[in-house]
């Protein structure tokens, strides 16, 4: 997938969310947004400005289009890793600040997404220790959040929320919260405002034995299971 990152003036805030509403593509950041303390403040949603992460250097997104759900037998060929939104697994994956020890079904991961969840993703191979302890301390115990390792994902860490993702490799890095602040629960950004993240009328998910992970299939049949487009 080509990715191209554009200009973005202060005086034009709109050309950046143009972008995002256009399909995929990188969502420009203000010179400096990453750098020195931040008032989370500028990143909070407003009428104004539906979307700022916008705002944030390093910020890709797509547009997914009716999403629908899939089977617990069946996996879904997303073009994003860890994927950002579309088809997915009819049970969410519990996000009321969930750490999982384990990779999770992408399929049901993407459902979080869908209830306005942030999944923050780390290669276990790259991210333990003291940089682990602080993905874990911004996770645990704090609504619409999740986060577990992902192998192979082609960064250290990784924030996905719906149709959003950023690419990190530092546990301190100030965009986390920025990203966060942005779009956790951005009634604007996902497509369904107000759905629960806990494990109440979720179905068959069990936070203590999740659906074991499997890498994003890339060709029409995987193990018996139907492979779908995103």
């Amino acid at each position: 997938m080509r990715r191209t990152t554009h200009a973005l003036s202060l005086a034009a805030p709109l050309a950046a969310a143009a972008l995002l509403l256009s399909g995929c593509g990188v969502l420009p950041g203000l010179p400096g947004a990453s750098a020195g303390p931040v008032d989370l403040a500028a990143f909070t949603p407003t009428a104004e400005v539906r979307d700022p992460s916008t705002q944030i250097d390093g910020v890709v997104g797509q547009v997914f289009e009716n999403p629908q759900h899939v089977g617990p037998d069946q996996r879904v060929a997303y073009t994003f890793t860890p994927p950002i939104g579309g088809n997915h697994d009819q049970a969410w994956a519990a996000c009321s600040g969930v750490v999982y020890a384990k990779p999770l079904r992408s399929e049901n991961a993407v459902h979080s997404l869908e209830h306005g969840a942030v999944w923050i993703t780390y290669d276990p191979d790259e991210v333990d220790g003291a940089a682990l302890d602080a993905l874990t301390a911004r996770v645990e115990g704090q609504p619409y959040m999740l986060l577990s390792p992902y192998p192979g994902q082609g960064s250290a860490i990784s924030l996905q929320s719906w149709g959003h993702q950023l690419a990190l490799g530092d546990a301190d890095d100030p965009r986390i919260d920025q990203f966060v602040a942005a779009l956790r629960q951005n009634r604007y950004t996902h497509p369904e405002p107000g759905a629960s993240c806990d494990e109440i009328g979720q179905g068959y998910f069990d936070r203590d034995a999740p659906p074991p992970f499997a890498p994003v299939p890339g060709a029409a049949e995987v193990d018996g299971s139907t492979v779908v487009a995103q």
